[in-house]
């Protein structure tokens, strides 16, 4: 990348993010230094092995290491928190040096590479953020698009860092490109030594005024000569072909041509971005680069971090930048507050109202607009539509509502998703709105859409045993992914609920309403199991619902399996952190999937063939 080349890049924090940006400063051809507040952060030996050539500095993030080096560029990673960067981006505004995030420096490869002639790369780029079902989206609109042959790559806080997964198709680029050159060297190697092996040299003897007919005649055998044409005849024909070529020329020259995209890079990126990501951006090169951008819905996370739910909800509409069109959760307030505001424009000589940038939205009611997505109720059947509008030429009777200038194009019965419950059905409406919105066709994503089955533990269903399903919401991690995982599912059946962990501070009582409405027996578990129990023992006690706590996470599970009835279901979906008790979530969710195999293997049930 020629916007680097020989800058002086700072690159803050050395985790997974700051590894990539790394390498990828190295690769453009900058000069790169890393700083971390830890003398051993878990990547450095990597960071030695594969970028020898970068200074590794320790130490704070203060004015010292700001002086240290004429910087021409700061980078920091998405894990560092705003007040402790403060410092640093007081420095970087004195001395009009860019502080960018991971996002940033994606965005800026993007621009040069689509105003590079060579390359003239300009993919369509699908931001996606929210409190909760990021990573189902975001895998599943990679897979819709996959299903209509859409190159397509998905990165980004699912995994791997996007500047990684850049570089791969960039190298995949070079390498085709490389292969196709040296394969058409060879064929027009092929085609010169057929053509030198066909053509007659015409000798300077005495035979020099020999016909050439009369030699080819003497060099070849009776039995193979056919002679398709006279001179005269050969010369009418070329004079015919010369007529056709003059006559289909076109009377009027054609716009130029796009040049074609680079075939072996994604014509779409899918990207899944966190807070932490966006909060990065503000201001740089990413506000011109998303098509589409969501924000799924917000609830109280990482408010640690932020310090506020309006500092969490502004960082979440960083995915907006300056230009994609707006996808919105119409049932959600907080991202229904970011619809753009109406705005008069003169068409056709007349003021009318139109909103300030396109936006559409999805949600688990009826559209009301053309262009958005929802849930539609008939004969007992509810199937999921996207709203169009009704041809323009069919006029309007005297009597008709606006609202009837609308048709619900009917997609898939709710039902037929195998992801289970309404927060689902929320997902699929997102990732069809995302996936169409670059113009891919609907037919085979719909049939797509049937096939997929969710992502590791996201409300995942791991065995039937004795009536009851028991499902591994491990990345429940917050009580608004909890509150969805449970309306979502307590629709259907009585709910045996598992809670608890690290709860990051966080205000536990919306799951109350929720929890004594459709919870047969709730267990308890971790280091807050306390603060949930405060804030939810009224209301389950008033709704008759037991409220016990549990010593780990199996005994739990056997608890639960317990108290469940045929037709219930027993869900881990914790509203918590796992650090109190586990490595990640995936280590929770394997010790809830093992917890339930046991139980299985009690009951003679192989877990394999209960779904």
């Amino acid at each position: 990348m020629n916007h680097l080349k020989d800058q002086s890049v700072l690159i803050l924090g050395l985790g997974i993010s700051g590894l990539a940006m790394a390498r990828w400063c190295v690769r453009a051809g900058a000069k790169v230094s890393v700083a971390d507040t830890r003398a051993q952060p878990p990547q450095l030996g990597v960071l030695r092995e594969q970028c020898p050539e970068v200074a590794f500095l320790h130490g704070a993030f203060d004015r010292e290491l700001m002086d240290r080096c004429g910087w021409h560029l700061i980078a920091r990673s998405p894990g560092l928190a705003p007040a402790a960067l403060s410092g640093v981006r007081e420095w970087a505004e004195e001395h009009g040096v860019p502080l960018w995030g991971e996002l940033d420096l994606f965005a800026a490869a993007l621009g040069e590479l689509g105003q590079r002639a060579e390359w003239a790369y300009r993919p369509k780029v699908l931001a996606i953020t929210g409190t909760n079902g990021k990573t189902t989206v975001t895998a599943l609109t990679g897979l819709l698009l996959e299903r209509c042959g859409v190159p397509v790559a998905v990165a980004g806080n699912i995994g791997p860092a996007l500047l990684d997964v850049l570089s791969q198709a960039l190298d995949a680029e070079a390498t085709a490109n490389e292969q196709d050159l040296a394969e058409a060297a060879q064929l027009a190697q092929e085609a010169a030594t057929t053509a030198e092996a066909e053509t007659v040299t015409v000798p300077s003897s005495e035979t020099a005024n020999e016909p050439v007919q009369g030699r080819l005649v003497h060099e070849a055998p009776a039995t193979d000569v056919e002679v398709d044409a006279t001179d005269d005849e050969a010369a009418d024909e070329a004079g015919s072909v010369d007529a056709e070529e003059e006559g289909a020329a076109p009377l009027l020259v054609p716009p130029p041509v796009e040049p074609p995209q680079p075939p072996h890079l994604p014509a779409v990126w899918v990207l899944e971005l966190s807070s932490f990501q966006l909060d990065a951006t503000a201001g740089g090169p990413w506000d011109a680069v998303p098509t589409t951008a969501t924000v799924l819905n917000i609830s109280e996370d990482h408010l640690d971090w932020h310090g506020s739910l309006d500092a969490y909800a502004q960082a979440k509409a960083a995915v907006f930048g300056q230009q994609a069109l707006m996808l919105v959760n119409r049932n959600d307030p907080h991202t229904l507050a970011f619809v753009p505001p109406m705005v008069t424009v003169k068409i056709s000589g007349r003021n009318r109202q139109q909103p300030a940038r396109p936006w559409a939205s999805f949600g688990l009611d009826e559209p009301v607009r053309a262009g958005d997505w929802g849930l539609e109720t008939v004969n007992g059947m509810t199937w999921l539509v996207r709203a169009l509008a009704v041809d323009e030429t069919r006029k309007k009777g005297r009597n008709q509502d606006d609202e009837e200038d609308l048709y619900f194009q009917r997609l898939m019965p709710a039902d037929a998703l195998r992801i289970r419950g309404r927060h689902n059905a929320a997902n699929a409406l997102a990732a069809l709105a995302l996936a169409t919105s670059t113009g891919a066709q609907l037919a085979p994503m719909l049939h797509g859409l049937r096939e997929y089955r969710g992502e590791p533990h996201r409300v995942e269903s791991v065995a039937l045993i004795e009536g009851v399903e028991y499902f591994n919401d491990s990345k429940g991690t917050n009580v608004g992914a909890t509150l969805a995982a449970i309306q979502g599912l307590g629709a259907e059946r009585h709910l045996v609920l598992i809670l608890g962990g690290d709860g990051k501070g966080q205000d536990f009582s919306p799951l109350a309403p929720a929890l004594a409405q459709h919870a047969r027996a709730v267990f308890l578990i971790g280091r807050d199991a306390p603060a949930i129990r405060a804030s939810v023992h009224a209301a389950l006690s008033d709704a008759g619902v037991p409220l016990d706590d549990a010593a780990s996470l199996v005994d739990a599970v056997q608890l639960a399996a317990g108290a469940a009835l045929s037709g219930d279901a027993v869900l881990l979906s914790p509203a918590c952190s796992s650090l109190d008790q586990f490595d990640n979530y995936p280590h929770r969710g394997r010790v809830f999937v093992q917890a339930v195999a046991d139980i299985a293997h009690e009951h003679g049930v192989d877990m394999e063939g209960t779904l």
